[in-house]
């Protein structure tokens, strides 16, 4: 069990996390410090989560009378996460978003969670944290919206539309309100978000010029070998940088990314070519005490993929050139063009799977066809470099 103290001294890490009281009542730390208190239940069989508001607020002795009195409302057959907005006939918007909020991060990851919650404090609730969540009409959803789309960042409206039109759901489903105003919002009122084209280098010449042009970094020992390592993995920069030894395989010659650090939060599985077994085999004998494989200075995080694309920059490569992104851009159209199936790269690149061939692929599927071809990438990349190839295969001699 906590005690104050104990509370009071829990401090912010980089992502969200939890400390359990008993009985289901946890306190949750957010990486800008706030703390908050949860209490997690079951209600018909199902987990629930429900809101009992921030530490010292409320503190550990109500927050414990509150989890006692849903313990009552459990046993008297009611939901406490209803009970408690029905109860309140002027429930603000951030009541209604706290007990969203605890209800959907069940299902998220951490980093995730984080991100919404810094996106509902940053751009929601400044305008809407205090209103009646019942006197929010569209028009002042569409001034706030339209608000952020001034500012020019079309991404980030899109993500807090999205977390406001999760809350007036949630408030619907809850029946707090009975119209979720996003909803009768025209989406052609709002610009498009451009798609982004990443620069990369397709080229066979050229791609040998940029490998060339890696090799000649001399930064620090960890960027120079995630710049080295790069273009044979087909991994997105922060993937990449932030890879851990506890992913890499040595044995069975796989990279094994756990879903939370994937974009679509699937575990991903990459096959390690001679080539990269080699320099990642020289990472380790490196001898950095880090549970990361490319270190920063403070060996308790890992470099950012902002290094990589510095380093980029400092060997002459520039942005209208080639980008971090380029590297997997650069060999799904290569392996394309050289006869490789599109659905084995689509894989590979850990992109979203459609409902037919590529839905057959799970990560851990038709490994012997992926490791054949991230050999035959590698052996390819250092052919371009008029370097000998490690492994060469019986295909390999198509390639060229």
């Amino acid at each position: 069990m906590l005690t104050d103290t104990q509370i009071r001294n829990l401090k912010p890490k980089a992502t969200l996390y939890r400390k359990a009281d008993s009985n289901g009542l946890t306190i949750e730390v957010t990486s800008a410090g706030s703390k908050l208190w949860r209490h997690r239940y079951r209600y018909k069989g199902k987990a629930k989560m429900i809101s009992l508001g921030s530490y010292p607020n409320v503190s550990l002795l109500d927050a414990r009378q509150a989890r006692d009195n849903n313990k009552q409302l459990l046993k008297d057959g009611v939901n406490p996460n209803k009970a408690q907005l029905k109860q309140d006939n002027n429930a603000t918007f951030q009541d209604v978003f706290e007990s969203w909020f605890v209800t959907k991060s069940n299902e998220w990851t951490p980093k995730y969670a984080e991100n919404v919650l810094q996106r509902a404090n940053n751009y929601l609730m400044p305008t809407l944290g205090k209103l009646p969540i019942e006197d929010i009409s569209a028009p002042d959803m569409r001034q706030l919206l339209l608000k952020i789309q001034e500012k020019g960042v079309l991404d980030m409206l899109l993500k807090v539309k999205s977390i406001a039109k999760g809350v007036f759901s949630f408030a619907v489903g809850m029946g707090v309100i009975t119209v979720n105003p996003i909803r009768d919002l025209p989406s052609n009122i709002f610009k498009k978000k451009p798609n982004k084209h990443y620069s990369t280098i397709t080229d066979p010449k050229e791609i040998g010029w940029l490998l060339d042009k890696l090799e000649q970094h001399n930064g620090s020992y960890e960027v120079n070998s995630a710049l080295i390592i790069a273009p044979h993995v087909f991994l997105r920069p922060t993937e990449l940088s932030g890879l851990m030894w506890n992913e890499v395989d040595f044995d069975a010659k796989l990279i094994r990314i756990n879903a939370e650090r994937m974009k679509m939060k699937r575990t991903h599985i990459v096959p390690i070519s001679n080539q990269v077994f080699i320099k990642l085999k020289s990472l380790r004998d490196y001898g950095v005490s880090s549970d990361y494989v490319f270190p920063s200075q403070n060996n308790n995080k890992p470099i950012t993929s902002a290094a990589l694309r510095v380093a980029l920059r400092s060997v002459g490569i520039k942005k209208e050139k080639f980008t971090t992104h380029g590297f997997r851009h650069m060999a799904s159209t290569r392996l394309n063009e050289l006869g490789y199936g599109g659905d084995l790269i689509e894989i590979q690149l850990a992109h979203a799977q459609s409902n037919k061939v590529r839905a057959a692929y799970n990560h851990a599927e038709h490994l012997n066809e992926r490791k054949k071809m991230m050999q035959d990438w590698s052996d390819y990349l250092d052919k371009l470099q008029n370097k000998t190839t490690t492994s060469p295969s019986g295909l390999q001699q198509s390639l060229f």
